[in-house]
């Protein structure tokens, strides 16, 4: 996630400083070749997250439910529902991608066709890249999080029971 987050902020500096204040590319040629490349760049990053991000999105889920409420932000139920319907839009993708790979393979219409592909991958790649952090942040709350099996604060003080009213009376 590191990596897509580097791509994400090298192009929004590539971005500001080749558009106008409108956010037009000054050449729309070189721009467009640009964000193909951040495409094509931040899936290759995914890919080694993608055989697990599924795994890593149920660790997440089962630690959150367990955390206790004031350890909890807010915001993870819904980021977890974005990682979720991310990567179901990113597996529908591959899977379309590889029904056409070896159909075009070698055919002058591959290189625009899996351009295609990375452009339609990217807003899902940015999703992960933007909100996977709450992944890292759940597992650190859960690693940090009083165990429920830990022993709580004992009631006895350490130095024995408080001395009572009639311990300390003399006998008469």
């Amino acid at each position: 996630m590191s990596d897509s987050k580097k791509i994400l902020d090298a192009w929004d500096v590539y971005s500001d400083e080749h558009t106008d204040i409108d956010g037009w590319p000054y050449d729309d040629h070189a721009y467009g070749l640009r964000a193909s490349q951040r495409d094509a760049d931040t899936l290759a990053a995914f890919e080694p997250l993608r055989a697990g991000a599924r795994h890593l999105l149920a660790t997440a889920e089962a630690q959150l439910v367990r955390l206790p409420t004031n350890t909890v932000q807010s915001r993870w139920v819904y980021q977890l529902g974005v990682l979720r319907s991310a990567l179901d839009q990113l597996d529908e993708l591959h899977a379309q991608w590889l029904e056409i790979h070896d159909v075009l393979r070698g055919t002058p219409d591959f290189d625009g066709a899996l351009a295609d592909h990375h452009a339609e991958s990217w807003s899902y790649l940015e999703t992960w890249a933007t909100h996977g952090v709450a992944l890292r942040e759940i597992n650190t709350a859960a690693r940090t999080a009083p165990s429920s099996l830990a022993p709580g604060p004992t009631t006895t003080p350490a130095h024995g029971p408080a001395p009572t009213a009639r311990a300390g009376r003399a006998r008469g």
